[in-house]
């Protein structure tokens, strides 16, 4: 069983879809759970109202793009569970390990008053895991150092306390494109960015996407090539293409002998990729008391799935 989760630091975009969301609706198992990780966004300095409207966005999405309800969840809806099993887990995870996760050093280089949180949430990362009983997480470099920081703590438990958590693993992502910045393309496109005019955001107009589109950055060369580390903004209007007509990059740049031919061909196959989930999105998004009781129904099997490893781990450490 394999568990994922994406954060709501900001507006699900095309980057996000093509590269996550859409292959968890494609490739991911029965067993496999899906949640929107809004206790980690809360981290650094935030807007209630907003976290909260894209927590239920993402759900939206989520559900639009053809995961099954049943599959995904909230965070925050077992916060009981992940609050209590945290606390046994930082109980069994030491400061040194903590203090150590090259994330935390990053985020934490140079600043003043930076939150307690940002230590601890990779041991809230591990709960998340290990209260699902998850066997595989993927996730990218930047993660794989809390995924094993999950290992440590379960091993450590298991064998100070007696055997409770799965072990989990770090695998690498199912992923589609890479997305990059359509006004930079040495940066990869992402939800977080403040300068959204090269981001295409899952719930823009098809209008707002083909303007963005016929803006993106390219090249002084006179026709499309796919060449990543020279040609960084034509390949990635290539990837793109590829990722959401079935075709390789190389077949899409074969197949258009202008950018402008290219830009118009990336507009329409991107508009109309997105365009049953924005429409789905916005039928849930209209509907408040079905996205409720989808969302209460999915926390409500997380929870009971992760109840028996809880209560054990809880009666073991001699909590419970």
């Amino acid at each position: 069983m394999r568990l994922s989760g994406i954060t709501p630091s900001g507006h699900t975009q095309l980057g996000n879809h093509l590269g996550a969301v859409a292959r968890w609706a494609a490739d991911g198992g029965a067993e496999d759970l899906y949640f929107i990780a809004d206790l980690h966004a809360m981290t650094t300095t935030h807007n209630p109202a907003g976290l909260r409207g894209r927590t239920s966005e993402m759900l939206a999405i989520l559900i639009a793009a053809g995961i099954a309800p049943e599959r995904v969840f909230v965070q925050s809806d077992l916060a009981r569970e992940l609050g209590a099993l945290t606390w046994v887990l930082e109980c069994t995870c030491s400061y040194g390990e903590a203090a150590r996760m090259i994330q935390f050093k990053e985020k934490a280089a140079g600043q003043s008053g930076v939150r307690l949180s940002l230590l601890t949430y990779p041991v809230l990362m591990a709960a998340d895991i290990l209260l699902q009983g998850a066997a595989e997480v993927p996730v990218g470099e930047d993660q794989s150092q809390h995924v094993e920081l999950a290992r440590v703590l379960a091993r450590r438990f298991n064998s100070t306390y007696g055997e409770v958590f799965t072990v989990p693993r770090a695998v690498l992502p199912l992923t589609g494109a890479r997305v990059r910045d359509l006004a930079d393309p040495t940066r990869k496109m992402s939800k977080s960015n403040r300068d959204s005019a090269g981001v295409v955001f899952v719930l823009d107009e098809p209008d707002l996407i083909r303007r963005k589109i016929r803006r993106a950055v390219t090249d002084a060369h006179s026709a499309p090539a796919y060449e990543p580390d020279e040609r960084p903004g034509v390949s990635n209007l290539l990837e793109i293409l590829g990722a959401c007509t079935g075709t390789t990059p190389q077949e899409a740049a074969a197949a258009h002998t202008s950018y402008g031919a290219l830009k118009e061909a990336v507009a329409n196959a991107v508009i109309e990729t997105l365009r049953p989930i924005r429409e789905r999105t916005l039928a849930l998004l209209a509907d408040p008391a079905e996205l409720e009781r989808v969302r209460k129904a999915g926390g409500t099997r997380a929870a009971e799935r992760g109840e028996h490893r809880l209560s054990s781990a809880l009666r073991l450490i001699g909590a419970g």
